[in-house]
């Protein structure tokens, strides 16, 4: 089922109570939609999907008018979702900068979304706090929850680019948790965005753990957010979980099962759809019941789907949604 925020924020709260972690899924079309929530009902898991302003625009074909993206990714989401009843399901929007401030109001007035980020990070930390707390007041109020940020992720996801990484201050997390009342906060340290390897990047899991313990300390507990976890290691995710994560971001690495999986399968089946060296072309007939898209796209699903089952295991999420 299609979650409301304050079911988002149940799910959230005991994530955090029992020390697991929800996956949260960036998808632009209806085949990603499809593997992504069968995978999470699959797995017993509630999950979270996210659009972000490439994924928008892209949903929106030559007009990339994001009312219009926005309209469609969120009207597929729930009708799918709906089938699902002991699972659920919300819709996020990531990495939504300042300039994409109207694009928030207007996902939240028309109730298309669970929760949003406003990422404000390469602002001055007054200027973020600012930003930030104007969103949450006005999310709030519609019942839909805020994920905020301190600090820059390296790599590149769609109009996110950053050379740099700058790793978030404990202090300045509880300041910015205290003054804009985010109900998640995302810290910076170390993940990358794109391709990556768990192996040869460089966390500092222990600043979660800092983190995590000063807002609690300080009586403002929050479920903290890692970014750019692709490529992660079991072993870093389950650590992270374990230092106050809930929420885990993945996109990339559902390009790569669904590119993969469809050059496996055009690999061996090039001949249905390409004249093969030594036939004459008059002679050659193409094979629908090879190119036909639903052939193909099925392995991109069916990877899809396997692969956020095992997130959902790694993460702790199985067998944990709040509808079971």
């Amino acid at each position: 089922m299609f979650l409301t925020g304050a079911q988002l924020a149940k799910v959230f709260q005991k994530a955090k109570a029992q020390r697991f972690g929800i996956i949260a899924s960036n998808v632009v079309f209806d085949t990603q939609i499809r593997a992504i929530v069968q995978g999470y009902d699959a797995a017993g898991s509630d999950g979270l999907m996210q659009m972000s302003s490439g994924a928008v625009k892209f949903a929106a074909g030559a007009s990339q008018d994001l009312k219009v993206g926005a309209q469609l990714i969120s009207t597929m989401i729930k009708t799918f979702a709906s089938q699902f009843p002991k699972s659920g399901v919300g819709l996020h929007i990531d990495h939504a900068t300042p300039n994409y401030f109207d694009f928030i109001v207007y996902c939240i007035e028309q109730n298309l979304v669970t929760s949003v980020m406003i990422d404000a990070s390469k602002e001055e930390l007054s200027e973020n706090i600012r930003i930030t707390k104007e969103v949450v007041d006005l999310a709030h109020k519609h019942g839909i929850i805020v994920e905020g940020e301190i600090g820059h992720i390296k790599g590149t996801e769609d109009e996110i680019v950053s050379d740099t990484e700058l790793y978030t201050k404990p202090e300045e997390a509880l300041e910015f948790v205290k003054k804009t009342n985010v109900d998640l906060f995302a810290a910076s340290v170390g993940t990358n965005h794109g391709v990556t390897k768990g192996a040869n990047v460089v966390l500092h899991l222990d600043l979660i753990k800092e983190i995590d313990d000063l807002l609690i300390k300080n009586g403002c507990e929050r479920g903290l957010v890692l970014h750019g976890a692709s490529g992660l290691t079991d072993l870093q995710q389950s650590t992270a979980v374990a230092n106050g994560v809930v929420k885990i971001n993945k996109d990339t690495h559902y390009q790569m099962d669904m590119a993969s999986a469809v050059q496996a399968y055009w690999e061996k089946e090039k001949d249905a759809i390409v004249c093969p060296a030594g036939v004459k072309m008059e002679d050659y007939v193409p094979n629908k019941s090879k190119f036909d898209p639903r052939k193909w796209l099925a392995k991109g699903e069916e990877a899809m789907q396997n692969t956020i089952m095992g997130f959902c295991k790694v993460s702790g999420s199985a067998n944990n949604s709040i509808f079971s």
